[in-house]
């Protein structure tokens, strides 16, 4: 109930409700204690006002009652830190499912969030920073074979349903976080790394990824859409996104030998005039005044017909 009213999303994982039930517990903690010691605040200004003791006390109080609620303040403090917080995330880091889970790679870079999909062999291209360009942001290897039939998207994010699904997140520029509020999960994108998270989504909808760390100018545009649906819509549409990328694959790598390609460019030259001779035009200060400028003839050809009359001489 005080979760909803703060205003958290409905939680959309398996593990969400754990989350839940301990921030639930946090918050009306934290108001029992806001309550709490507002009201002793209040007390001791009406309590202890000047009007009531002129003459100041320097012995203090000789009860150990506030000792005895700090301690149970901190007791309290532990309980959620080691019955709640570590197991929890003890799970998340640890214990990854090993067998029908869905693998994708997440590449956060200033202000765009690149989803990686392995393809139909379930396995990542190898990827080098040498091959970034325009064309390949994340640095496939052309020459792999397992990066032919990957599908990259930006800024939306497809999970099927009720599927362990595990996130390797990294970063091409600065840190950015990668912030799935409706699973209950998060993680810093750092460059240089590969941080794995893992859940199981529960609820099918669409939902917003934020960037949770300040990463320059756009981070407030940094978002994406993460569209969990069924198995069918899934396998669509990574079949509709191999078709529209060719498959996947990547385009061959130059070859260092210099040979001629395979496919060399079409040929802009018109058929049947592969041969033709163009006549030369002479400069015009080479031809005497007031005379018609003429084209000389090709070269072992006949005299090209007609001239070319030069304007008002100045």
């Amino acid at each position: 109930m005080l979760n909803r009213f703060i205003g958290m999303p409905p939680n959309a994982s398996e593990h969400g409700y754990m989350i839940d039930h301990m921030l639930e517990f946090a918050h009306w903690f934290m108001l029992v204690l806001f309550v709490g010691w507002s009201a002793f605040f209040l007390f001791t200004i009406f309590r202890f006002h000047r009007s009531r003791h002129p003459k100041a006390d320097y012995h203090g109080v000789k009860t150990k009652a506030s000792t005895h609620i700090e301690f149970m303040v901190v007791l309290v403090d532990v309980l959620l830190l080691l019955g709640f917080a570590l197991p929890l995330w003890g799970k998340r880091v640890t214990e990854f499912p090993k067998n029908d889970a869905v693998k994708i790679r997440v590449v956060a870079q200033q202000f765009t969030w690149n989803f990686h999909y392995p393809g139909v062999d379930g396995k990542f291209g190898k990827q080098d920073a040498a091959f970034v360009n325009s064309g390949n942001e994340l640095g496939l290897d052309p020459n792999d074979p397992a990066g032919r039939d990957d599908i990259i998207s930006k800024n939306e994010l497809h999970l099927p349903f009720n599927r362990n699904v595990i996130l390797e997140i990294t970063s091409k520029d600065v840190i950015h976080s990668l912030s799935l509020q409706s699973m209950r999960i998060g993680q810093d994108a750092v460059p240089g790394t590969l941080i794995p998270i893992w859940f199981k989504p529960i609820r099918a909808g669409t939902y917003e990824i934020i960037c949770g760390q300040l990463c320059g100018l756009g981070h407030y545009n940094m978002r994406a859409a993460m569209i969990v649906e069924s198995q069918e819509e899934y396998d669509n549409f990574l079949k509709e996104a191999a078709q529209l990328s060719g498959g996947g694959a990547a385009p061959p790598a130059p070859s260092s030998e210099g040979t001629a390609p395979a496919n060399p460019p079409p040929s802009t030259t018109p058929p049947g005039q592969e041969n033709l001779k163009v006549p030369s035009v002479p400069n015009p200060a080479e031809q005497p005044a007031g005379a018609p400028m003429q084209a000389n003839p090709a070269p072992g050809g006949a005299p090209a017909s007609g001239g070319i009359t030069p304007g008002p001489h100045r």
